[in-house]
């Protein structure tokens, strides 16, 4: 099963002086199971593609489809809340989900809203609580008092506590330091490896979609301009520059050292792996 945009449209504040299209004639089709990255400048409709998925946006034209649902521009959508809780959302700016008296409440909220008891909540919020790493000291605290990267560690837990078959994640990394970036991107890969959750993933990290992402969306003026794996995207680094992205640091240094007449095979995808390469062949030629 997939998630399909078939010819989707949107258009903010139309019929006034500041109507704008944010997408135009969307076709998408990305495959459940998968870590998909969606990229693009910005302005040029991410967020608005990705609030699609879970009807906080609704298409203008056109229909998508997603976990057997069909969302159309001509009919207002049924079961919403079902939907919401199987696509689960995680905003740009945490501070937009946060809202209860503590940390652990604004967790629950989601569990316990889709019908779990006091208890059971609590359960599922601490659970997702230590996934996301925030420590147990925070948990009575007011979220709105926490700094950016816990604000954004609590937007997750709340998200992950419901239990949803898909994630969204917008700029999910932000505002946190190195360490924690690198854990919550293997946090995310677990989910998808071992529990089969689909993850979709607004970014501007090159770095986090060559080592993370299986699939690349590129966003362009409210349209598609490509989709395709990561590894064929990230094959010709000439195609991110066309789009005015910066590829990944491994990528340059592989299009340099063949630019220096050195081989570098295009099945090579990490820096130790490169280094041997190289090593290998300046022993050969002293």
């Amino acid at each position: 099963m997939s998630i399909t945009f078939e010819h989707v449209g949107h258009t903010y504040s139309a019929g006034t002086p500041y109507e704008y299209a944010a997408l135009k004639d969307v076709n998408l089709n990305i495959t459940e199971g998968k870590i998909t990255a969606v990229i693009g400048q910005t302005g040029s409709g991410k967020s608005t593609l990705v609030q699609h998925l879970n009807a906080l946006l609704l298409p203008d034209q056109g229909k998508i489809e997603i976990l057997g649902r069909v969302i159309t521009a001509s009919e207002k959508p049924k079961g919403l809340k079902s939907l919401r809780g199987d696509v689960g959302m995680v905003f740009q700016f945490p501070e937009y989900q946060l809202f209860e008296e503590t940390v652990i409440k604004d967790v629950m909220f989601g569990p316990k809203n889709f019908g779990l008891t006091e208890e059971q909540a609590h359960i599922k919020a601490a659970n997702a609580l230590k996934m996301t790493g925030l420590e147990k000291e925070t948990w009575e605290r007011s979220p709105l008092e926490l700094s950016g990267g816990q604000k954004r560690r609590t937007a997750i837990a709340g998200i992950l506590a419901m239990d949803p078959k898909v994630l969204v994640l917008d700029e999910p990394t932000a505002g946190l330091d190195p360490v924690g970036t690198v854990a919550m991107m293997e946090l995310f890969s677990e989910l998808n490896r071992k529990h089969g959750k689909t993850v979709l993933i607004v970014t501007h990290d090159m770095e986090q979609v060559f080592r993370y992402c299986d699939e690349v969306v590129v966003v362009e003026k409210g349209s598609i301009r490509a989709h395709m794996t990561t590894e064929e995207f990230f094959h010709d680094a000439a195609l991110c520059e066309s789009m005015h992205i910066l590829p990944p640091s491994l990528i340059r240094m592989k299009v340099v050292l063949r630019e220096k007449g050195f081989t570098v095979p295009d099945g090579i995808s990490g820096v130790k792996e490169l280094a041997e390469c190289i090593a290998a062949q300046v022993k050969k030629h002293g």
